[in-house]
C-alpha cells in the first residue's frame, strides 16, 4: 500500500510540473535611481502620487485593484487634458463590486480603461511615468487608490525614479495585461 501511495504521489507530482507554465528567468537588475518609501496613515502617499502625476511629460500607466479617490481620478483627467497619453488597468470584480469607482470617470473624460477578468484577482498596484525617458517613475507597493488607504489603512508605497530597467520591465508587464483586458465602455 506504501508503494502505491509513492507511485501514485510521484506521477501526481510529474502531471502537476508538466502542466506548469514555462517560467522565463527573472533578471537580477542592479541597484539605480533613487527610491522615496512611503507608510500611511502617517505619510502623504497620496501626495506623493498626484505630485508625480503632475510632473508626467509624456505617459502615465495605471494598474489599479481598486480606484476610488477621487482625488488621484482628478489628478488623472487633469494630466490627459494637458495631452498626456494615460492609460488604465483595472480589476473587473472590483469596479463592479466597490462603490465609488472612478473608472467611469475616466473613460468619460476619454481616458482608456480596461478591466482585467483573466485572474481571480488583478492585484496591482502600480504607475509608470515617462517610462521611456531618462526620468523614468515606477510607483508600487500595497497602497490602493483610495481614500481608506491613506487615512484608515496601514500602507506602502515606493516611488522608484531614474531606474531605466526596472521601468522597462514593469512596462511589458503593463502591455502584457493589457493585451488580455477588455476596454471599459462609458457610461
Amino acid at each position: 500500500m506504501k508503494q502505491y501511495r509513492r507511485i501514485t504521489l510521484g506521477l501526481l507530482l510529474l502531471i502537476c510540473l508538466a502542466e506548469s507554465p514555462a517560467r522565463e528567468t527573472v533578471p537580477e537588475l542592479p541597484a539605480a535611481g533613487t527610491i522615496e518609501a512611503y507608510f500611511t496613515p502617517w505619510d502623504d502617499a497620496q501626495g506623493a502620487l498626484v505630485s508625480a502625476i503632475e510632473q508626467a511629460r509624456q505617459q502615465v500607466l495605471v494598474q489599479s485593484y481598486v480606484l476610488t479617490s477621487r482625488t488621484i481620478a482628478a489628478s488623472l483627467i487633469r494630466a490627459h487634458r494637458r495631452g498626456i497619453d494615460v492609460r488604465v488597468l483595472a480589476d473587473q470584480r472590483q469596479y463592479i463590486d466597490v462603490d465609488g469607482s472612478q473608472l467611469d470617470n475616466l473613460a468619460r473624460a476619454g481616458i482608456p480603461v480596461w478591466l482585467e477578468t483573466r485572474y481571480r484577482s488583478a492585484h496591482n498596484k502600480v504607475m509608470l511615468i515617462d517610462v521611456r525617458s531618462s526620468h523614468a517613475v515606477v510607483i508600487t507597493g500595497s497602497y490602493n487608490y483610495s481614500w481608506g488607504a491613506q487615512h484608515m489603512n496601514a500602507e506602502n508605497l515606493l516611488v522608484i525614479r531614474g531606474h531605466a530597467e526596472l521601468a522597462g520591465r514593469y512596462e511589458s508587464n503593463w502591455m502584457r495585461h493589457q493585451s488580455d483586458a477588455a476596454l471599459l465602455e462609458s457610461r
